[in-house]
Order: structure tokens, then C-alpha cells, then sequence
């Protein structure tokens, strides 16, 4: 009986976290919606774009941003190097002239610290955050910042998308799309649980506390609500970005944001108390715990299906059904056969599982990460 109980539960859980909880969420829309008053606004803003060695993408990030159809006057654009030592100074120097300002950390101490130089720096009432790889449409910041029209607004959080030529769907732009549904159902019920950290904005004084250890698209996002404010997703502000070749390079990816977040979340458990925030604290719990309890699940399932296997019949079908999954997702994992197909899907859950894994095992041996490198795309 214990053992169907674990097994259960544990199915349950999975379910939970991955479709439960948006069905909640689609429940609640019903009942409870919490519109943005956008509005024609043009305060102005600071552009922070934080490289370390970018030598190779500098220059086709900087002028994507001059070539933004907002206000150039209203618009200061800050390159904050985290003490690069390839040509990505002297290349971001070169645009002095046009008006973009270059901000050098002394030592490498990772993207947050440096992040920090340039928000000290900014003098924008609104911020704007952008990662080298990522490319804006021309009137992209001219979005963004409409949504600070609503003062209940703190922080906006992009839309990812992959710039894909063929069109064709694979396991992460599946993944992706999932996650963006998700976010525009938090926007609507009440407030996003995070912001992509490629492409978001803030209001200045959200930023004042700003920590140079911890991730800071996910905090942010917790500093708004810990100010009253909320976090939504804007769906006219797209970030293009493409896929990381090196599989290896997105795992480690994948494992550095989950323990970056992990570390953050475990310096703000007081948002966790539904008395002080909330719906907030469900959400907080449910997108962001639940989802990454979600591989210890995955283990005490197929561990405790395994142990009934061999009494019921009914098991026994169930434990196959789990392997044929496994198997599938190894094969994803291994060779190229669904590198283009919707079967691609199980791979990718057990690699971002995987991941997650591996991020509480350093998290628990008491491993961190604040300084990185660029990823490849």
C-alpha cells in the first residue's frame, strides 16, 4: 500500500507542476483578471547590456540598439564589459560618438556585478536589461516601456522565440512556448513568477537594492512584488535568439540558471507566506519548487513502480509505459532520429530534469555560480 501511495503521489506531483498548475491558473483567469493599462509613454530609459569576450557579437548588438525606433534622446545606451579581454571594449568604444558609453569592471566578478556598475550608472527611470545574443525587433524597447504606463507594473518581462528558418518545432522550442504560455496566464491572474533574464525591464527604483550575487532577472522580479508591484509578460516585446549548438554547453546552461535560481529562492522563503503575499506565494511555489522537486518524483515513481511490478499486472503495463519513455528519451538524447520532431519532447524533459538534478547537488554541497560565459549560439 505504501508503495502505490509513493507511486501515486509522485505521478501526481509530475502532473502538478507541469499541468496542474497552468490549469489552475486558466481557472482563476476566469474569474480574476488583471489587464495592463498600456499607455503611448516615453520616459526615459537606460539600455544595459552586460558582455564578457563578445568580440565576435558586440558590434551587431550595438547597432540593433541604435536602430530602435524609441526616442534617441530619451535613450542612453550603457555596455557594461565584466572586465572582457578580448576587443569587445575597444569595439564598444568605437560607437563613444554616438552616443553609447562604455562601463568596465575592474576585476571579473560576474554579470551581476557588473550589471550593478551600470545601474548605478543609468540615469533612465526605467531600465531596460539585454544579453548580447539577443536581437530586438525596431520597436522593441518603444513596448516594453508602455507597460510602466500602469503603476501596479514593477518589471516586464519579454517573450523568447528562436529564430528558426524552417519553422520546424524541436523539444526546447516546444519547452519555450510552453514556458511563454505559462507567463502570459500569470500576467493575466496577477503577476509572473520570472522574467526573461535575455530581455526585461524594470523601474529604477525597483533596482536600488540590487544584489551582486544573485540571479537578477528572478530577483527583480521578487524585489517588485516584495515593493507591491507586479511582474507581467508583454507579448509585443520579443527577444530572437537561437538555439546552443554544443548540447554539452546548454546542459551546463540549463544546471547554472537552475542553481542561480535556487540560491535566490532560498534567500526569499518569506514570500512563501500566503498572509503577507498571497496568490503570489501559490504561484511562487507551484511554477518554481514544485517544478523543481520534480525529478525527485520522476525517481520514487519509477523505483516504486518497479517494486510493484512484480505483483500486478496492472503495474507491469505502467512500468513499461515508463521505460518505453525512458528509452525514447535516451534515443533523443544519443542520436539525431527526432532532432526535428515532436518526439523530440521526452528527451528534452529528462535532459532539463537532469539538470536540475545536478544544480541541487551543488547547491547542496554548497557550490555557486556569479561569474559566466557567454553561451554560443
Amino acid at each position: 500500500m505504501t508503495k502505490e501511495v509513493i507511486l501515486w503521489t509522485s505521478v501526481f506531483f509530475i502532473f502538478y507542476a507541469y499541468i496542474g498548475y497552468p490549469l489552475t491558473l486558466m481557472l482563476i483567469s476566469i474569474l480574476r483578471q488583471r489587464p495592463v493599462n498600456k499607455g503611448a509613454i516615453t520616459p526615459d530609459v537606460s539600455l544595459i547590456i552586460t558582455a564578457y569576450n563578445e568580440e565576435n557579437r558586440i558590434r551587431e548588438k550595438i547597432e540593433n540598439s541604435l536602430n530602435q525606433s524609441y526616442p534617441k534622446d530619451k535613450l542612453e545606451i550603457i555596455v557594461a564589459s565584466d572586465c572582457s579581454s578580448d576587443a569587445t571594449d575597444v569595439i564598444a568604444a568605437s560607437y563613444k560618438p554616438q552616443g553609447v558609453k562604455l562601463i568596465r569592471a575592474s576585476e571579473r566578478k560576474g554579470k551581476e556585478s557588473t550589471q550593478k556598475l551600470a545601474v548605478d550608472a543609468a540615469s533612465g527611470e526605467i531600465l531596460v536589461f539585454s544579453d548580447v545574443a539577443t536581437i530586438l525587433t525596431p520597436e522593441g524597447i518603444l513596448n516594453i516601456v508602455k507597460n510602466f504606463n500602469d503603476p501596479t507594473v514593477g518589471c516586464v518581462s519579454s517573450v523568447d522565440k528562436f529564430i528558426d528558418p524552417d519553422g520546424t518545432i524541436n523539444g526546447e522550442g516546444a519547452y519555450v512556448r510552453y514556458e511563454m504560455f505559462l507567463r502570459a496566464l500569470e500576467s493575466r491572474v496577477t503577476t509572473l513568477v520570472g522574467l526573461s533574464g535575455s530581455f526585461f525591464a524594470a523601474r529604477k527604483e525597483v533596482c536600488r537594492n540590487w544584489a551582486v550575487d544573485l540571479q537578477s532577472d528572478f530577483n527583480t522580479l521578487l524585489n517588485s512584488v516584495k515593493q507591491g508591484l507586479r511582474g507581467v509578460s508583454d507579448s509585443d516585446s520579443i527577444g530572437y535568439y537561437k538555439t546552443i549548438k554544443d548540447e554539452k554547453k546548454e546542459f551546463d546552461r540549463k544546471v547554472r540558471t537552475v542553481l542561480r535560481g535556487i540560491s535566490v529562492f532560498m534567500k526569499s522563503l518569506a514570500l512563501l507566506n500566503p498572509f503577507n503575499y498571497g496568490l503570489f506565494s501559490w504561484q511562487l511555489f507551484s511554477h518554481k519548487l514544485c517544478r523543481w522537486l520534480v525529478p525527485f518524483a520522476m525517481v520514487s515513481a519509477f523505483v516504486s513502480n518497479f517494486l510493484l511490478a512484480g505483483d500486478f499486472v496492472f503495474y507491469q503495463i505502467i512500468f513499461l509505459l515508463q521505460v518505453a519513455f525512458y528509452f525514447v528519451a535516451l534515443l533523443g538524447i544519443t542520436t539525431n532520429l527526432f532532432s526535428k520532431n515532436i518526439l523530440k519532447l521526452p528527451s528534452f524533459f529528462v535532459v532539463v530534469n537532469l539538470s536540475i538534478l545536478n544544480a541541487w547537488y551543488f547547491y547542496i554541497r554548497g557550490k555557486r555560480m556569479v561569474t559566466w560565459n557567454p553561451s554560443q549560439r
